[in-house]
């Protein structure tokens, strides 16, 4: 569950505009369904309460002027059908056509770097959607192995997947759609190296840009925590108040678990942990659960109602949980997998990731 809800997403219906030279832009609409006097808006996606142009429609049509400082994502508001639709625009003349009753379907012309987009994205929506329906099919069969003809396919199209953002970010290395392009696929791999590779590619302009900045910060923040660095050491209280150390499960494939009762994704994940730990825990491996509730009662609950049968701690400082903070913890579910030597090995493992990496280390009967 995001703790600060970051207002990206990568979906049909997305649209996106050339990179601007320096001026004024202009958006002519000729939508279908809109009302005489209708008032048509366009807001900053990323600041809702900022309207960056207002008109009204007149004969079927409207006329949006203004400037921007950038290439970012805007909103196209038509508020007497309370419908809207999202432009990624500069200062350029863009054209929109098409129909209220179809609003992901607006035509959007005059930009080479719409172009760019949906060049990405018809390639990219289809293995996206592949793997997760790939996923959803190993995380009902536990006990898979990696030789499965399933795992095979999910592997394969991995690569696929990785390999589009590459070629992507290589080949549009200066247009205002690669840096949003790593952004919103960062989360697929979570692998910061990969992401500061890809970040390198871009141009400066870019990675002084909106989403360049985001990237850096992302990365900045990335560091702490990584895989391959030594896990942040740390004593909290379990549930009896007893102090726990990491330092006491040295020697162990430990996986800490951030959660928490209040956490709906957590607590949907829980059986898959619960199943991970039951499978491998003769094989040197044990959960370490983080929590960050507020109140105990509601945290024990959890714990026996989820039948979460490891070690569990909580200074029930909700957010500002000091091991949460220690590790930039601003999103839940989220783990870290140690290793015997007290290194990251893995990170956000869910679902039949997390089996994967354990058979991968541990081995599968």
């Amino acid at each position: 569950m995001k703790r600060i809800l970051l207002l990206l997403f990568l979906w049909p219906g997305f649209l996106i505009a050339q990179h601007p030279a320096a001026g004024t832009f202009t958006i002519t609409g000729s939508i279908k369904g809109l009302s005489e006097n209708a008032v048509v808006t366009l807001t900053n996606l990323n600041n809702s309460s900022d309207t960056v142009a207002r008109t009204l429609v007149k004969k079927g049509e409207f006329v949006l002027k203004g400037f921007i400082a950038e290439p970012n994502l805007y909103q196209l508001n038509l508020h007497d059908v309370q419908k809207k639709s999202l432009l990624f625009m500069g200062n350029e003349k863009i054209t929109v056509s098409g129909d209220v009753a179809d609003i992901q379907r607006l035509t959007v012309k005059g930009s080479v770097v719409h172009n760019d987009f949906m060049e990405f994205q018809n390639t990219f929506n289809p293995l996206v959607q592949r793997l997760s329906e790939l996923n959803q099919q190993i995380a009902s069969k536990p006990d898979i192995k990696r030789e499965d003809t399933l795992m095979i396919a999910y592997a394969d199209n991995f690569a696929r997947v990785k390999k589009t953002i590459d070629d992507f970010v290589i080949n549009k290395k200066t247009s205002p759609v690669a840096p949003f392009v790593v952004l919103v696929t960062s989360e697929i791999e979570q692998d910061l190296q990969v992401l500061e590779r890809r970040y390198n590619i871009l141009s400066a302009e870019l990675k002084n840009g909106f989403y360049g900045l985001l990237l850096k910060d992302q990365i900045e923040k990335g560091k702490i925590g990584a895989v391959g660095t030594e896990a942040i050491t740390f004593v909290q209280n379990d549930t009896t108040g007893n102090p726990v150390s990491l330092a006491s499960f040295r020697g162990k494939y430990v996986l800490i678990d951030f959660w928490a009762s209040w956490c709906k994704p957590c607590r949907m994940e829980n059986p898959n942990v619960v199943n991970a730990f039951n499978r491998f825990k003769a094989k040197n491996f044990t959960v370490l659960g983080i929590s960050l509730d507020r109140t105990k009662e509601s945290w024990l609950q959890a714990i026996r109602d989820d039948k979460l049968t490891w070690t569990h701690l909580s200074d029930l400082k909700f957010w500002n949980n000091e091991v949460a903070q220690k590790y930039h913890i601003e999103s839940i579910p989220q783990n870290f997998l140690i290793g015997p030597d007290g290194k990251i090995i893995g990170k956000n493992l869910r679902g039949s990731d997390l089996h994967m990496k354990l058979c991968e280390l541990l081995g599968c009967d």
